[in-house]
């Protein structure tokens, strides 16, 4: 079976839900909607098709110069060369060529990503990952409605301008809790690569303020309090022996990963696939992190096909406690970005179930789809 056709397609547009201002890019909006995505299809030549998220037009281009009459079970190898062939680009870049590869693998050998990868698990648990930047009480009111729902954890975005009211939002969510939900909070202090971003900008004072406040509460993790190659604080922050510190969604290149064990500047590695380029390099991160005792839980995967390709490397992983999944309903819902899939993936008494079909294990509507 070789490789016959790459190609970028389309999701029908089903709802435009209003717009949405993300705690880590202040004074931006993004849309939100029910279907109206893009992502990859790789075709065989006996008609099987592996989808990824969706990837570049350049990308795509040199993929198809290197793939087209090859097999693509060699996905590891693939990935290796087209690392080196092309460019990646942050969430829309190779990660949509080498998850399709790997959903292909499995289509091929008639089983499951996590199987292929050595399965230890047949549910997460994955936490409500906030999106907006609220007041206390509506947080709290959320936090509460989604214990009310069944799910074990929330992540919490917490970067007020005053340091005072992300004491109140925590304060309010574990009074309202019962402190009954697992507690994640995320600093987002490092969206840029350079020290300047949009929004409030702690400075070491305020994260070490914030590192012993959350661990009194009994926070699980505190996420990005600093720069991201400002390794010598936030290992300085680890040392602590508060709060776990966790990061690393917005590295782009793997080596980036050894840096980080070597200067122990997290507890917990949050590797984004569609960021590093698919499926592949988070297999190597996967295996540092339980070489060097660190847990693992990376970053939300773009909250369609990027998080069913996390989950399938999660479940073989016993060191990673959580799955991130976006969830602020009602304009964020993780339901929306899942509508795509006939296969209908759910939280379920805060468990979600690994999919068990071959490759990824979910197919798109194919109602849905718009092929050019």
């Amino acid at each position: 079976m070789k490789i016959k056709d790459l190609r970028v397609s389309k999701t029908k547009l089903i709802d435009y839900l209003g717009d949405v201002e993300p705690a880590w890019s202040p004074g931006s909006t993004v849309k939100s909607n029910i279907g109206g995505t893009t992502f990859t299809e790789i075709e065989l030549d006996n008609g099987n098709i592996g989808i990824g998220p969706g990837c570049d037009e350049s990308i795509l281009s040199d993929a198809k110069e290197y793939l087209i009459g090859k097999s693509p079970v060699d996905a590891i190898s693939h990935f290796k060369y087209l690392i080196y062939k092309t460019r990646n680009i942050p969430y829309n870049g190779l990660a949509g060529i080498d998850v399709a590869l790997w959903d292909l693998k499995g289509k091929i050998e008639g089983k499951s990503i996590s199987e292929i990868l050595g399965k230890k698990k047949d549910y997460l648990i994955p936490y409500s990952s906030f999106v907006i930047l609220s007041d206390p009480d509506e947080r709290a009111e959320m936090s509460e409605k989604l214990l009310g729902e069944g799910w074990k954890s929330i992540k919490v975005r917490l970067h007020h301008d005053e340091y005072e009211k992300d004491i109140e939002t925590i304060e309010k969510i574990v009074s309202k809790t019962n402190g009954k939900l697992d507690i994640l909070v995320d600093a987002n202090q490092a969206q840029s690569s350079y020290p300047w971003q949009p929004g409030i900008i702690w400075d070491m004072e305020r994260a070490k303020k914030t590192n012993e406040a959350m661990h009194e509460f009994g926070c699980y993790w505190l996420e990005e309090p600093r720069p991201r190659f400002n390794y010598k604080e936030l290992s300085e922050l680890v040392s602590m022996k508060k709060t776990k510190i966790a990061g690393g969604e917005n590295n782009t290149v793997v080596s980036d990963f050894h840096e980080m064990i070597e200067k122990n500047a997290y507890d917990v590695l949050q590797p984004e696939s569609m960021v590093l380029g698919g499926i592949t390099p988070l297999i190597e991160i996967g295996d540092l992190s339980k070489k060097h005792n660190k847990e693992i839980v990376p970053h939300h995967g773009g909250g369609d096909i990027g998080v069913i390709a996390h989950i399938h490397l999660l479940s073989t992983w016993e060191n990673a406690p959580y799955c991130e999944m976006l969830n602020d309903p009602p304009l964020s819902s993780y339901k929306h970005k899942f509508y795509i899939f006939n296969e209908n993936p759910e939280v379920i008494d805060g468990k979600i179930k690994v999919p068990e079909g071959p490759g990824l294990g979910v197919t798109i509507k194919e109602d849905l789809i718009i092929r050019e």
